[in-house]
């Protein structure tokens, strides 16, 4: 049986997007278990819908209220990129420190940074202000980072 491909809806017209169908790898693509760490890797990006889709074929995560983050980890150390390729690694000590932590030698984390206020929750307000407000260049030092994906790893090391 093949499997099914995820359909999304744009917004604001009905068109369809469909995945385009896997192909072989050609020479010229990367294989990212033998090439180089890509510098960056551009984020998929979350749609605002009223409900979550239901059904087998489905998985959708939580929209967190922060900020969308990258964690790069290599031989040249830790960087934190946000969604738009803005350096922020000396934004969020908090969060290369907790990187350094892991067991890798190299990989490349996709999150969201948040602050969270007395009951656990996401606030935004609270992160902006931990950054020193709009324009601000403060370090966020109770961030943490909510991670999605791990969209690249070397060498990855099971502990525990």
């Amino acid at each position: 049986m093949a499997t099914p491909r995820r359909v999304l809806r744009a917004a604001p017209t009905s068109e369809v997007l469909r995945s385009a169908p896997v192909k072989a790898r050609r020479v010229a693509e990367p294989d990212l278990f033998v090439d180089p760490m890509p510098m960056r890797i551009q984020p998929c990006l979350a749609l605002l819908k009223p409900k979550a889709p239901e059904g087998p074929d489905w998985l959708f995560e939580v929209k967190w209220d922060g900020y969308r983050l990258a964690v790069h980890r290599d031989d040249r150390g830790t960087r934190v990129i946000t969604r738009g390729g803005h350096d922020w690694t000396e934004r969020f000590p908090s969060i290369v420190a907790a990187a350094a932590e892991l067991d890798a030698r190299s990989f490349i984390i996709d999150g969201e940074a948040v602050v969270l206020d007395g009951a656990g929750r996401a606030d935004f307000g609270m992160l902006q202000q931990a950054l020193g407000g709009r324009g601000g260049k403060r370090s966020a030092e109770r961030a943490m980072l909510y991670a999605f994906d791990l969209l690249y790893s070397m060498e990855w090391t099971c502990v525990g």
